[in-house]
């Protein structure tokens, strides 16, 4: 008996379903494993991670080594000064974006699509290329070793301005009207208009951000001189000695899962608002 048409799509359907659920399972797998394989590596000690083969269930050591990379490298003041860091970065690359996209969409003046495409082109140049004339300039304003120093050069953003433009455009000139009509300002157009739309975006940007500034590495590395400045991520490079001694491979991971805790909870927090903004950015 010859199948039906639609029962041959079903089943072609059902099979690429199949094919498709296959794919993210690997995938899963294969971004979860190291996680869980770090976290591991944190519950044993040195001894138990030097065996081989290598044991992939934890082990009893967790507290004991949590607790003892703690006091050695000052855990707490990492975790705060990296939290600074990143809230300042992402709140104010937001404030600062949201503004420069409000006068490129909404200021007609000379000379304003250049404006825009000069910083768009700074998405092209690499953190190197900049970093060594941007470390003359906070030594010379004294800000070496200081949150200033750590935030300032990289509160600035050409994504999150370049993303809140997309949005603005996608504002109907009916609701520009309206509020011209009503006899608002630039400034409250801003306020009562543009932010109260913005907040799926805001909160998508945040995210990113903060997670950007999380995981800076480089400028903290050469802006601070400090073991009270530093963050956690230059943290975790100083626990791995740089000489013939090995690694404390447990304790080194021991830092990794702790630094990755605070990310995580903003990413689990804000996940309903980061989806929904991405969403509306994309519309």
């Amino acid at each position: 008996m010859i199948s039906s048409a639609p029962g041959r799509k079903k089943r072609k359907w059902e099979g690429s379903k199949a094919l498709v659920h296959l794919l993210l399972l690997v995938a899963v797998f294969l971004i979860c494993f190291p996680l869980y394989y770090a976290f591991v590596l944190s519950t044993q000690s040195m001894e138990e991670v030097m065996v081989t083969p290598q044991k992939l269930w934890p082990s009893s050591h967790l507290l004991e080594n949590y607790v003892k990379i703690w006091a050695r490298v000052n855990m707490g003041q990492l975790l705060f000064n990296s939290a600074v860091v990143a809230l300042a970065v992402s709140l104010g690359k937001i404030a600062i974006s949201i503004l420069s996209a409000f006068a490129i969409v909404y200021f007609n003046f000379r000379g304003k699509q250049v404006f825009f495409w000069m910083i768009f082109v700074t998405l092209m140049l690499p953190v190197p290329v900049r970093i060594i004339s941007t470390y003359q300039v906070v030594s010379e304003l004294g800000w070496v070793d200081t949150y200033m120093g750590l935030i300032i050069p990289l509160i600035a953003s050409a994504t999150a301005t370049f993303l809140f433009r997309q949005f603005y455009l996608t504002i109907p000139d009916e609701l520009v009207d309206a509020a011209k009509i009503d006899g608002s300002g630039p400034l409250r157009f801003l306020w009562s208009v543009l932010l109260p739309n913005s907040g799926p975006s805001m909160a998508a940007l945040f995210v990113v951000m903060f997670i950007y500034g999380w995981n800076q590495y480089l400028w903290p590395l050469m802006a601070t001189s400090s073991d009270k400045m530093k963050v956690v991520v230059v943290g975790i490079a100083s626990t791995i000695p740089s000489g013939t001694q090995p690694p404390e491979w447990n304790l080194v991971m021991a830092v990794a899962m702790m630094a990755l805790i605070p990310p995580v909870l903003v990413v689990l927090f804000m996940q309903r608002y980061f989806m929904h903004g991405l969403l509306e950015t994309e519309k």
